[in-house]
């Protein structure tokens, strides 16, 4: 799709430039005028056209896309004005003018001009899957029904700040072994082709004397000197294999299975997806969504292909008249107290308030997995550092005493 360059008189008067991308000039000129601006002019822009910076950064604002960090604060804004008493398509038109993502900009104003058209902002946000989810779709739908929007606005922005907030804290626990790790690697790779050369023309012709940690680290050393561009081929062809590998359904069957099964990290990511998906599962039921509905949601939402097998299980259950808590009893992923909890929400009518509960529970165990996984780390990771400097340490002193001992 073409990017046109473009300069207008807005309602109020103001000139404004920017870029917009559309199907042809026709389209962009009718698109930027349904927003009541004066169209100044409109320049395609060629893909090799030399820019000046300022323009080079405003198409690189236009076309990243934006993050749920721009979601939640068009959320909060939106219950904010409704609250207020501002009609929704004046409350769509103000966000979007406050709003600095280009790509954004244009999607709420596709959904203004959706609701202005006379369909229901639930339908109107269907038309961004990618942006908004199930639940978030499943959640305005229910509140158009029940006349409370507002109110389920702050709900929907209290999820997502907490999702996001949860994400964050689980990518830094990752985060932290793989820098370590990545350090380690280059302490290892920088002792073995700048430090271990250095004493390889001391130890030449004297390889009998020599222990055999020297002599492996040598031949190591040697090989890494004379194959680094291999080496590093090597190591970025497994990871890119990894990283494809993953995207796989069996490969990422295998990263699921393994972060459920990894003896640091297995608590941590089984208390994430419980987390997320009782909380998922309780805020469709407060809002009124139908079970069905709230199942076949929580198990895309879960975030790990056992547990949205899981859910799966429980929906095809449901359908057929059974109860949540039953096929929940046989899942090796949730504690026998949780499903005794569930079962017993479902048995009292209160199945919302125990799922608020549970969830909450598990956010505030989360949090205390993720600083006892990461206090974890350090002291291993520090071990594993000094036993790898004080093997290629040892290699290097062995022969020294040994060879000093001979000529004594």
């Amino acid at each position: 799709m073409p990017t046109y360059k473009y300069q207008m008189r807005t309602s109020a008067g103001e000139k404004s430039n920017g870029f917009l991308k559309s199907e042809n000039a026709l389209a962009a000129a009718k698109q930027l005028r349904s927003q009541g601006n004066v169209v100044l002019q409109l320049t395609p822009v060629s893909e090799r056209s030399t820019a000046s910076l300022g323009q080079k950064l405003s198409a690189l604002n236009y076309q990243s896309g934006p993050t749920q960090r721009d979601v939640l604060n068009f959320t909060t804004q939106l219950a904010v004005m409704i609250r207020a008493g501002i009609s929704i398509r004046a409350a769509l038109d103000g966000i979007a003018d406050q709003v600095e993502n280009q790509k954004f900009k244009t999607i709420l104003l596709e959904i203004k001009q959706d609701v202005e058209s006379g369909k229901q902002f639930s339908e109107a946000l269907a038309k961004h899957p990618k942006l908004f989810n199930p639940l978030y779709i499943n959640m305005v739908r229910a509140s158009e029904m029940s006349g409370s929007f507002s109110k389920m606005l702050e709900r929907i922005a209290a999820y997502l700040q907490q999702q996001i907030e949860t994400r964050a804290m689980v990518i830094g626990a990752m985060i932290y072994p793989v820098v370590i790790g990545g350090l380690a690697i280059a302490v290892t790779i920088f002792l073995l082709t700048f430090v271990l050369p250095r004493f390889a023309t001391v130890f030449e012709g004297k390889e009998a004397a020599m222990p055999w940690p020297t002599i492996f680290l040598m031949n190591l050393s040697e090989f890494m000197v004379e194959w680094w561009w291999a080496v590093g081929v090597g190591m970025m062809g497994v990871l890119i294999a990894a990283f494809f590998f993953v995207k796989t359904d069996p490969g990422g069957w295998w990263w699921d299975t393994m972060k459920l099964r990894i003896p640091i990290f297995k608590k941590m990511f089984r208390a994430l997806y419980i987390s997320r998906s009782l909380q998922t599962m309780g805020e469709l039921v407060n809002a009124g969504v139908p079970m069905l509905d709230t199942l076949a949601i929580t198990g895309e939402i879960s975030g790990n292909r056992h547990f949205h097998k899981l859910w799966n299980a429980v929906h095809n259950s449901v359908k057929q008249g059974k109860k949540i808590a039953q096929p929940l009893q046989r899942n090796p992923y949730l504690p026998k107290s949780v499903v005794q909890m569930v079962s017993a929400g479902e048995e009292s009518g209160k199945l919302g308030e125990v799922l608020d509960e549970i969830s909450s529970y598990y956010a505030r165990q989360l949090k205390e997995v993720i600083k006892t996984v990461t206090s974890m780390i350090e002291p291993i990771m520090i071990i594993v550092m000094g036993s790898v400097v004080g093997f290629i340490a040892m290699a290097i002193i062995l022969p020294i005493f040994k060879l000093s001992t001979l000529v004594k």
